[in-house]
């Protein structure tokens, strides 16, 4: 079987007339599972710029699903609340990105997704671990999580109650450093010259370091407004690491 007549990929031969083994795919064919017909829930991007949509409505179930995927896969570094502030970071590695900075904040959607497909500094890609429904129901639960930090009366519906973070941690007997701002612990080194999160090249800065806490949060079981969509999802508080 070795030596039987055969084609090898990558190798000539002489019995088709252009001298290549390997026949050229049939013009106007695509691979199967492979016909990304809507390129902006494939990529996060219109005309090559980070788009500020998600390509469906936001559902409670889609805010789970979220939920669900980013404490499997994003809070080793971005933490359960989403400050930059994970265990990994907190045993040495970079700091990750702190979705409570006003850069972040203001973010568009595609920047997300298009940062968890394809990574960003010491951020690695995880296209070969999320669906991209995965990546869009995370990019929700992001912009969830930065609006519990910033909730207001107007933001809950059917006339839910808002009380600062601190106040609720007094009443439940939580130790005063509970609702205190965030920092970053001494081992976790940006590596940059002035060891701050200096942003994505390109593109404007707005105020970096850690945010402050949670001193308008939504208290556990209160709904909370949805990134985008029809429905109010509820949005769980979350213990700080």
């Amino acid at each position: 079987m070795q030596d039987q007549p055969k084609f090898i990929p990558q190798r000539g031969t002489d019995f088709y007339a252009d001298g290549r083994s390997v026949r050229p795919q049939v013009a106007n064919t695509v691979a199967r599972g492979q016909l990304h017909a809507d390129t902006y829930f494939y990529t996060g991007l219109v005309n090559g710029k980070e788009g500020d949509g998600l390509p469906f409505a936001v559902t409670l179930a889609v805010l789970e699903r979220g939920q669900e995927r980013y404490n499997v896969y994003c809070t080793p570094c971005h933490s359960r609340v989403g400050n930059g502030a994970g265990m990994i970071v907190q045993r040495g590695y970079r700091p990750a990105g702190n979705f409570h900075t006003a850069r972040l904040e203001t973010a568009p959607l595609g920047h997300f997704f298009n940062v968890i497909s394809n990574g960003y500094g010491a951020m690695p890609d995880y296209s070969a671990q999320i669906t991209p429904a995965d990546r869009w129901a995370i990019v929700a639960y992001i912009r969830a999580l930065q609006l519990s930090q910033k909730a207001k009366p107007a933001d809950v519906a059917n006339g839910s109650h808002v009380e600062p973070l601190r106040d609720i941690a007094d009443r439940e007997g939580f130790p005063a450093s509970f609702a205190t701002d965030w920092g970053l612990p001494a081992t976790a080194v940006y590596g940059t010259p002035n060891n701050q999160d200096n942003g994505i090249p390109g593109q404007p800065m707005g105020s970096a370091g850690t945010a402050t806490g949670n001193t308008t949060g939504i208290p556990a079981g209160t709904p909370g407004k949805a990134a985008q969509g029809p429905v109010t999802p509820n949005v769980p508080s979350q213990p700080k690491q």
